[in-house]
């Protein structure tokens, strides 16, 4: 397979990144994230420090030649950069991208950034560890205006993502008593004039959907009306809730009926 860096900040992450594989393999290499076609970790590299290093497989050969045409994710990581670079909007810095290539097609994406050192995921780090702060609803509210705010900052600019998750957003102390936001899984970032009401919707259901384990309906809604600036008139408000629940049940189906397909496949092949 051919190594092909994409993008490097300096020449010591370029050489650095040619080194991924080596890396990854190495003792040192820490995980954080080790799942289907991804595996992430952290590790130290002279001259360079402790950086961030995600590694994402290609699901087939036709896969990652279709990449070649549609922009492989270590592309599109650093195009998500460059945009919430241009907008001011905190994510980890990237450092440098490259792309495994095969007979053509890209067998993998191998993405180095910063590492986050004192941030947690959004739940992590409003539960605490073992849940310790859960109790605490004043600290979990200013946190869920923080990013609220950071959301509305992304819309208002043009930008929206293809996966608000909130594990693809990372919270630290900012020390002065608040907190600091990070976006994180950049290469799912993209830029338009104009972010129409039914993407910011469909933004705002997904992250719903995963803060709902550990916020309660009331604490999401007032998540919703720090978003919009402020409660709307009655007839407003509920027009907006309705769509986000239609938007909710229509995602939720497809996601069963994708998740049924998957499985009839898995049974087929068995």
């Amino acid at each position: 397979m051919r190594p092909a860096v994409i993008y490097a900040r300096s020449a010591e992450y370029a050489a650095a990144i040619a080194k991924a594989e080596t890396l990854i393999a190495s003792p040192a290499f820490s995980k954080r994230k080790d799942e289907a076609r991804t595996l992430a970790g952290v590790t130290e590299i002279p001259r360079c420090g402790r950086v961030f290093i995600k590694r994402t497989s290609s699901r087939s050969w036709l896969a990652g030649l279709l990449e070649r045409t549609t922009g492989s994710r270590a592309e599109r990581a650093v195009s998500g950069a460059r945009i919430l670079e241009s907008a001011n909007l905190p994510h980890p810095r990237m450092l440098a991208a490259m792309e495994l290539r095969h007979f053509g097609a890209v067998r993998a994406s191998f993405l180095m950034s910063e590492v986050l050192e004192d941030a947690d995921t959004l739940s992590r780090f409003a539960l605490g560890p073992g849940g310790i702060k859960a109790r605490d609803l004043r600290r979990r509210k200013r946190i869920s205006d923080v990013v609220a705010a950071l959301v509305r900052r992304c819309h208002d600019a043009g930008i929206y993502t293809r996966d608000l998750q909130e594990t693809n957003i990372m919270v630290a102390d900012d020390g002065a008593g608040g907190f600091k936001v990070y976006l994180i899984d950049l290469e799912d970032f993209r830029q338009s004039g104009t972010v129409p009401e039914r993407q910011r919707l469909v933004n705002l259901v997904h992250l719903d959907r995963s803060i709902g384990r550990f916020m309660c309906r009331a604490s999401r809604l007032d998540f919703l009306y720090t978003y919009l600036g402020g409660r709307p008139e009655r007839r407003e408000a509920r027009r907006i809730v309705n769509e986000i629940l239609v938007l909710r049940d229509r995602i939720e189906t497809r996601r069963r009926r994708r998740h049924q397909t998957l499985s009839d496949q898995s049974g087929v092949r068995r």
